[in-house]
């Protein structure tokens, strides 16, 4: 019983009443450390009375390249699905933020750390292609580890792809706002999540294309502190704000009626 009423904040270690935690939006009270989301927690703290509608869930990940690594890919693709009680790493989803109708693409990390395959880019694209033709906003809340190895060159297709489509949201004249998480990194940040009319992240978010680990062995280098987190991204212009998680919503609400010209 006492695993299930409290854990440790992976941030300051402090041992938290998970309550305590879950009543500020999966924020540590103590250090103000935010948890990963599932993407269903993610759609009810954002949508108004935490209410919506999933769409495009019947679109289903295949294993076209028969990829067998340590493991055959559809046992990942089975257990994941168990585990996460998702079909992919994204779940679509239309419902009303301020009282505006939007749809809203979450990534879900818990399913292969929300990597970028053929359907997730997929629905990603059915996303767009569902906001330009009801003409209404869209949001995207980026958590991921970057494009699925084990679809190979299907998977990095679909960073064109999902530009593509936003590049026809745009001419649409609909605004697009790009939600980055922890993490957000590789063709993930390379392609959509990058994209936005805004882009907003959540406090100390690791953003970036290639690890910090990688960039140090390559340049030969130490990286400065706070390399790839949201708040360095912020000081040098890659991103427009950084906004805690408990303000999300209502900074997303007062952006959708900036674009859209309804004032409140």
């Amino acid at each position: 019983m006492s695993e299930n009423l409290w854990t440790r904040c992976n941030n300051c270690q402090r041992i938290l009443y998970k309550e305590d935690i879950l009543e500020n939006h999966s924020v540590c009270p103590a250090c103000g450390f935010h948890f990963r989301l599932s993407a269903s927690e993610r759609l009810a703290m954002l949508f108004d009375d935490g209410r919506f509608d999933v769409v495009d869930h019947g679109v289903c990940p295949l294993d076209p390249l028969k990829f067998v690594d340590s493991q055959n890919y559809g046992q990942r693709l089975e257990e994941s699905q168990k585990k996460t009680m998702l079909p992919e790493a994204v779940v679509n989803a239309v419902g009303t933020m301020g009282g505006i109708k939007v749809i809203i693409a979450a990534m879900d990390f818990a399913f292969m750390g929300g990597s970028m395959g053929s359907v997730v880019g997929e629905k990603i694209t059915r996303a767009v292609e569902r906001a330009v033709k009801e003409k209404m906003p869209l949001i995207i809340v980026s958590c991921s580890g970057g494009a699925r190895m084990q679809e190979g060159a299907l998977s990095l297709m679909q960073l064109a792809k999902t530009s593509a489509a936003l590049a026809r949201l745009e001419e649409a004249k609909l605004p697009f706002i790009s939600v980055l998480a922890d993490p957000t990194t590789g063709g993930t940040t390379a392609s959509f999540a990058m994209l936005g009319d805004i882009n907003i992240a959540e406090p100390n978010a690791l953003i970036g294309f290639a690890g910090p680990r990688v960039i140090e062995q390559t340049i030969k280098e130490k990286l400065p502190k706070g390399f790839q987190r949201s708040e360095f991204l912020l000081k040098h212009g890659q991103l427009d704000d950084v906004v805690p998680r408990k303000n999300l919503k209502n900074y997303i609400v007062r952006a959708m009626r900036l674009f859209l010209n309804r004032p409140q």
